[in-house]
């Protein structure tokens, strides 16, 4: 039955499953030496007229053999399947196409899971990238190699000591003076902010382009999945070495 390279990896992983599971059981019955074990005993009273005992047996429950050829059949199919797998991925290619412009041309199956996985990576560090803060007016200034903020000026001041006469004197009383601070302007700062940032519209820019090449990417692997599969039989050779 012909096969696509995805129909193969889907089955990849029940198949490892399954001869995992079958070697483990083989190893707990190779661990459980009673049940490959038997016997059957009869006994004969030594005078015809002796007590009479009824025959006693027990089944041999595995047997070596049979299980080295579950074993087999099992591993026969995880070979198979994984060298039709790896067989296939060295022909399967397809190309990246985005906006109607090849990127990357004849790209191998591995490789482009690779791509997958590391564009992930790169869309979530690209929403990390710090961008300009949106309540500053920003240009680029070419002597400093970064964005600056339109000057901003503030005053700066310093407290004067001051009197105030509360009450004046009197001939009874003498004047009540009270002493206070006043802000006085001194000067004046001129404030330019600077940043290492981007413009959030470059970095959205960037994300899309990975969300576009995420998309070409995933069209691509589906399209290397549909490479008609090069059925592989080398599990029986391996295993007639090994078990003779």
């Amino acid at each position: 039955m012909v096969q696509h390279l995805s129909q193969v990896i889907a089955i990849e992983k029940d198949t490892k499953d399954k001869a995992s599971q079958q070697l483990t059981q083989a190893q707990g019955i190779f661990g459980q030496t009673g049940t490959l074990s038997g016997i059957a005993r009869n006994y004969t009273p030594k005078h015809e007229d002796g007590e009479q005992l009824p025959p006693e047996s027990t089944r041999v429950r595995h047997k070596v053999p049979q299980v080295l050829k579950d074993v087999q059949t099992n591993l026969i199919t995880l070979f198979d399947t994984i060298a039709t797998k790896d067989f296939t991925n060295c022909a399967a290619k397809a190309d990246i196409t985005v906006d109607g412009e090849t990127i990357l041309k004849g790209i191998p199956a591995t490789y482009i899971l690779f791509l997958e996985k590391q564009l992930a990576e790169l869309h979530n560090f690209a929403k990390k990238i710090p961008t300009l803060d949106t309540s500053e007016t920003w240009r680029y200034d070419e002597s400093q190699d970064c964005y600056a903020s339109e000057p901003a000026e503030t005053i700066r001041t310093k407290k004067v000591q001051r009197t105030h006469v509360a009450y004046e004197a009197t001939d009874k009383h003498p004047a009540q003076i009270m002493a206070y601070q006043e802000d006085v302007p001194e000067g004046r700062w001129r404030t330019v902010k600077y940043s290492g940032a981007i413009p959030a519209k470059e970095a959205n820019a960037i994300i899309e382009r990975i969300e576009k090449l995420q998309r070409s990417v995933k069209f691509a692997r589906e399209e290397a999945n549909r490479t008609t599969a090069q059925q592989q039989e080398v599990g029986a050779k391996v295993l007639k070495y090994v078990f003779g």
